[in-house]
C-alpha cells in the first residue's frame, strides 16, 4: 500500500475510534433535576418519581402532533400506570409564540387526561433537554426515564427516536422497563 493509502487508513481509523470513544448525548445517562409547575400552584421535582418507569412529553399546546402524542400517554397510563408507570406532560412557549400556562387546565380537561401536565419556562426545557439556541426544537419530546432515574430514551432533535411517538413502540418500551423491576428503596409520591 502506498503512502497515501496508508494515511487514509489512518484518517479513517482514528474517525472511526474518537466517534466511538466519545459518549453520544443521547446514550443512557442520569436525568438532570426538573421542576414540574402543576396548574394547582403545586411544584414536583422529577425525582420524586424516582422508582416509576416516567414519560416526560415536552409539548405545544396548539399542536396536533403533540397532542395525539398525550393522549397516547392517556392511554397507556390507563394501562400500565398500577405497574409504574408516570406520564407527565410539559407545556412550553414556542420560540416564536406564547400560548401560556392558563391554557393548560383547558387542554387537561378537554382531553381528559389522567395524568400531571405542567408547565415550564422555555430556556428550563432548553437547559433539561441539553438543548442549544442553534438546534432546530422538534416537538414534541419525548424522555423515556427508567426506575433509577436514567433517561434511556429520547425523541425530537438530532439522533432521537421518532419510534417514542408511536404507541406500540412506546407501549414496548414501557413493558421492558417496567420488567426490569423495582428499584430497593425507591421512594413514591403521588402526583396531582
Amino acid at each position: 500500500m502506498n503512502r497515501q493509502g496508508l494515511t487514509f487508513v489512518f484518517v479513517l481509523l482514528v474517525l472511526i475510534t474518537s466517534g466511538s470513544a466519545s459518549p453520544s448525548p443521547l446514550a443512557p445517562r442520569k436525568s438532570p433535576e426538573f421542576t414540574i409547575h402543576e396548574t394547582s400552584g403545586q411544584t414536583t421535582l422529577l425525582s420524586s418519581l424516582a422508582g416509576k418507569v416516567v414519560v416526560m412529553e415536552f409539548l405545544f399546546i396548539k399542536s396536533e402532533h403533540c397532542l395525539r402524542v398525550a393522549k397516547t400517554l392517556n392511554k397507556l397510563h390507563s394501562e400500565l400506570g398500577p405497574r409504574g408507570f408516570q406520564p407527565v406532560g410539559i407545556t412550553f412557549d414556542p420560540p416564536n409564540g406564547n400560548t401560556g400556562a392558563q391554557f393548560v387546565s383547558y387542554m387537561v380537561d378537554y382531553f381528559k387526561l389522567t395524568y400531571p401536565v405542567g408547565y415550564s419556562a422555555k430556556a428550563d426545557v432548553d437547559k433539561y433537554l441539553g438543548r442549544t439556541g442553534n438546534e432546530i426544537l422538534n416537538i414534541p419530546q419525548v424522555v423515556v426515564i427508567d426506575r433509577a432515574g436514567v433517561i434511556r430514551a429520547v425523541s425530537g432533535g438530532a439522533g432521537g427516536d421518532p419510534k417514542l411517538e408511536d404507541e406500540d413502540s412506546l407501549r414496548s418500551l414501557i413493558n421492558g422497563l417496567l420488567k426490569e423491576g423495582k428499584r430497593p428503596g425507591s421512594r413514591k409520591k403521588p402526583l396531582h
